[in-house]
């Protein structure tokens, strides 16, 4: 594959890649949607990733290639760089690892490099091709231009720059993109973040199946209303309790400043909001606030004109996931003789939440759920932002084959168009972060 690339640099700038560099995508293997919420997820590294070859280049100019045909060739000025949030077209994805490794050193006159990019992540599958590429560009700037940073800071700032494109994104896809390790998956806790090896039991693998159904957190609303109904569940909790609504973002801060267990804060969530849409003039009431205020202060540009928020749904599905990924982390360092349905029994009731409480399926992934759990897999889940994408099962090691067979018969042999997508399923094992190598 590098050679290939290689070739294909070469014939298309004339000249050889000095380095590469390659970032892995992910699956969640439980903590759906609590990221942004201030709470640890659990996720592994895939083995599929994206794969830049670069050479620096004396101009100040970036000019960007992808060795898939559908996606346009662009170029940017490096000291220039505008992203716009209303397409969310590869190449700004690109633009957003680089620019943020740019700000972050304050970058004048940065380097102008030529970039042939090639990916084996399926776009919009929820597996983070697009946090993979952000990623990416980081390390390729970074590169460029003779910086070093750790993982960590690397990890921090791609988190931010993902945000140029309008997606309210949490963490986790950066942070394991660059922290992953061959062979262990991770939990990664945020604010400070760390990540802690989660050692998976032996006898299963992890399945990934795509729905065949495209999902772009950056093309559609559904994923930033949901991180606004939890800063504004977290604001009326907190203004029940007494304390200042006005600081409380997310969800673990109004835990972590009262003091309770995660047990406790879905009895507060009964007790303080109601399972009936909140309207914008209830939200007003509660804070003693003007619509104005609201708009201008608290709600995201992008979702100004919501008029309805559900709020308890979202509140008692965050804070039972993440009791959920303390207790799958727990199963894995204990290793009970039953290791294996504990945790397919934690994936089933990760996927049921994010069905119901916070609606964040389609009729594709039940039905892919569905049959899954049919043909063998002990759990089944959606994973990714949802609404389209894959789901990830836990399939014992011994049934593998006839479940692929029994899968792909099915769900994909019916239908042409998903029967013609590369890699809609694949076991996987936990792969490796991200790296560069350079031109030998």
């Amino acid at each position: 594959r590098l050679q290939k690339l290689k070739d294909m640099f070469i014939s298309k700038f004339g000249s050889a890649p000095k380095f590469y560099a390659r970032a892995p995508g992910r699956v969640n293997l439980i903590g759906e949607h609590i990221d942004y919420c201030g709470y640890a997820v659990l996720p592994m590294a895939i083995e599929q990733d994206i794969l830049i070859a670069v050479e620096p280049v004396k101009t100040q100019v970036v000019q960007l290639a992808n060795t898939n045909s559908s996606y346009l060739d662009f170029t940017a000025d490096v000291n220039n760089i505008q992203i716009n949030k209303t397409k969310p077209q590869w190449h700004n994805y690109f633009l957003c690892g680089m620019k943020g490794v740019q700000e972050h050193f304050g970058l004048n006159n940065p380097t102008g490099m030529n970039c042939l990019l090639d990916g084996t992540i399926p776009p919009s599958s929820g597996l983070s091709s697009s946090s993979a590429l952000v990623c990416c560009a980081g390390l390729v700037t970074l590169r460029a231009n003779g910086k070093t940073l750790s993982k960590v800071e690397l990890a921090e700032i791609c988190t931010k720059s993902e945000r140029y494109v309008g997606t309210e994104c949490g963490g986790m896809d950066q942070s394991i993109s660059f922290l992953a390790e061959e062979g262990t998956a991770k939990l990664i806790e945020f604010s400070p973040l760390k990540a802690t090896d989660v050692r998976l039991p032996s006898g299963a693998v992890f399945v990934i199946a795509n729905s065949c159904v495209e999902m772009n957190k950056a093309a559609t609303s559904h994923y930033n209303i949901r991180v606004m109904e939890c800063r504004l569940a977290a604001k009326l909790l907190s203004n029940s309790k007494g304390l200042d609504w006005k600081k409380m973002l997310r969800l673990h801060d109004v835990q972590t400043k009262l003091g309770v267990s995660l047990a406790e804060m879905l009895t507060i969530v009964e007790e303080v909001l109601h399972p009936e849409p909140y309207s914008t003039e209830e939200i007003c009431k509660c804070l003693g606030i003007s619509l104005e205020e609201l708009r201008s202060q608290i709600l995201s540009q992008n979702t100004q004109d919501v008029s309805t928020f559900k709020l308890y749904q979202r509140a008692k599905h965050v804070y039972s996931e993440a009791a959920r990924v303390l207790e799958f982390q727990k199963i894995c360092n204990e290793a009970p003789a039953n290791a294996l349905q504990l945790l397919g029994e934690l994936m089933n009731e990760s996927y049921i939440s994010c069905r119901e409480m916070y609606e964040c399926s389609c009729p594709e992934l039940d039905r892919l759920v569905d049959i899954c759990l049919q043909f063998g897999a002990i759990g089944s889940r959606l994973t990714g932002a949802g609404w389209g994408g894959c789901t990830v099962s836990i399939v014992p090691t011994d049934k593998l084959n006839t479940f692929l067979k029994n899968v792909k018969n099915a769900y994909y042999q019916s239908d042409v168009q998903r029967l013609a997508l590369e890699n809609s399923l694949f076991a996987t094992k936990p792969g490796r972060g991200a790296l560069f190598f350079v031109e030998a």
